[in-house]
């Protein structure tokens, strides 16, 4: 039972990923996670009024099945799982987070203060996030995980180039956005 409380390691990781893809190859289907509201917003009779999503929801359905299986498990790790882990972070990225007002900065897997204080700011911060995430995955045509994970293992052009645009916009976000919000 300890194996399941423990960070599984890359050799272990990287082949069930890889297994899972092939398989998804072999079968025809498509991984990622963003087009998953576009099928529930089809399932939920969206097709009637806008031609973007109607489409044939049920071939999809075993993407709403990933979809519900990730936000259970996430629920389950995170409340019964987590035996209170901390990421480990440098004393160099503590201190930095701490001089932006991040007090739980090696003390929590994520930053309380975003989500313990209810104010106009922080609302703001999460739901122009939200936005810009769905607005982005839509651009770009799938999500992080759709075009790092599948469009990649296809060998897909446009996976590789929205790959690398998210990549340097996280690099933009965390040097040069993060420290003018915080």
């Amino acid at each position: 039972m300890e194996i399941i409380y423990q960070t599984w390691p890359w050799y272990v990781g990287g082949p069930l990923i890889a297994i899972i893809m092939l398989l998804l190859i072999y079968l025809g289907k498509s991984f990622g996670f963003s087009s998953n509201f576009r099928t529930l917003c089809s399932a939920c009779g969206a097709g009637k009024k806008v031609s973007f999503f109607n489409f044939d929801w049920k071939s999809q359905s075993w993407n709403l099945l990933f979809l519900f299986g990730a936000i259970i498990g996430g629920y389950l790790a995170s409340h019964y799982l987590a035996n209170n882990q901390i990421p480990q972070l440098t004393t160099e990225t503590i201190e930095s987070l701490k001089n932006m007002g991040f007090d739980s900065a090696g003390k929590s897997y994520f930053p309380t203060e975003i989500f313990q204080i209810l104010s106009l700011k922080n609302f703001l911060i999460v739901s122009i996030g939200g936005f810009l995430v769905g607005f982005g995955s839509r651009y770009a045509g799938g999500c992080t995980s759709g075009h790092a994970i599948s469009g990649l293992s296809d060998l897909q052009l446009p996976s590789l180039i929205a790959v690398i645009g998210f990549f340097v916009g996280g690099l933009i976000m965390v040097h040069l956005i993060f420290p003018l919000i915080f």
